[in-house]
């Protein structure tokens, strides 16, 4: 095997979901969905070396638990390709539990990485194939581009939304949101209109709506707070993001805010 590790420096990107509907709930006790993933510059960074011995170190904002999505992702792709160990130092930046997407991102570009390290030539429909062995939504990141999301996250349709005109603020307070409390109000139904086909509507007249606030916004109100707050600031739209804890708002002109207590991360789309 040609290794080639000029390459080893990788940066895993966040994402927001542009409307979040749960559509109907499956036999294997999952939910379908609908999204748009559109993907944020909201970055960690990553780094795969040469070592003796599989490795995995982290910095950054702490990692809960004994796994990670990167060792995962390792495990994975050793299972079909005789890939050798590695060492990965994964600077944890994208908060975690924040409806971002950061690990799956982190999975995903693990994959990306060490198909690039080890020349393994794979292309994107295996490395998605792959991908979604290790988690719903890492698939969407092997593409990296605005999609419309289906099933469990996994079934991927690009999309033509571009928001590079406008300015995006994403605001990530102290709360964790279990999966248990961000389903306990939730009524799968069907939505009228793909998501896709509203979001071609001007973002003035968006109606796209994320199911999950109405379980959590109960439950932390400070999160309906800040989503009226962005509102209130001239934010065109404001949403939770995934089953939370983040909320963004999309906004024409940079907005003039700050939040207490909360992470936030502006970027001009």
């Amino acid at each position: 095997m040609t290794i080639n590790f000029k390459q080893v420096l990788f940066f895993p990107n966040a994402k927001i979901n542009i409307g979040l509907n749960i559509t109907s709930k499956r036999g294997d006790g999952y939910h379908n969905l609908e999204s748009i993933f559109y993907p944020i510059g909201w970055k960690d960074a990553l780094e795969i070396m040469p070592s003796e011995s599989l490795t995995f170190q982290s910095s950054g904002i702490p990692i809960p638990g004994d796994g990670n999505l990167c060792l995962k992702a390792y495990e994975v792709l050793k299972r079909h390709y005789p890939i050798e160990p590695v060492a990965i130092h994964l600077h944890k930046n994208i908060p975690i539990g924040a409806g971002l997407g950061g690990g799956s991102s982190d999975a995903a570009f693990t994959l990306m990485g060490l198909n690039t390290i080890f020349n393994l030539n794979l292309d994107k429909s295996t490395l998605k194939e792959l991908a979604v062995q290790v988690g719903a939504d890492c698939p969407f990141f092997i593409d990296n581009v605005p999609s419309l999301a289906r099933g469990i996250g996994e079934v991927l349709k690009p999309v033509d939304l571009d928001l590079t005109n406008y300015h995006l603020m994403v605001v990530k307070p102290k709360v964790f949101v279990s999966t248990a409390e961000a389903f306990s109000a939730i009524v799968p139904q069907e939505n009228k209109t793909p998501l896709d086909m509203e979001a071609q509507q001007d973002i003035n007249r968006w109606a796209l709506k994320n199911d999950f606030e109405k379980s959590v916004f109960p439950l932390y109100p400070e999160l309906q707070d800040i989503k009226n707050k962005l509102l209130e600031a001239g934010a065109l739209y404001a949403s939770m993001s995934g089953s939370g804890s983040s909320i963004y708002g999309v906004f024409s002109e940079k907005p003039m805010l700050e939040f207490k207590n909360s992470t936030v991360f502006y970027q001009p789309l």
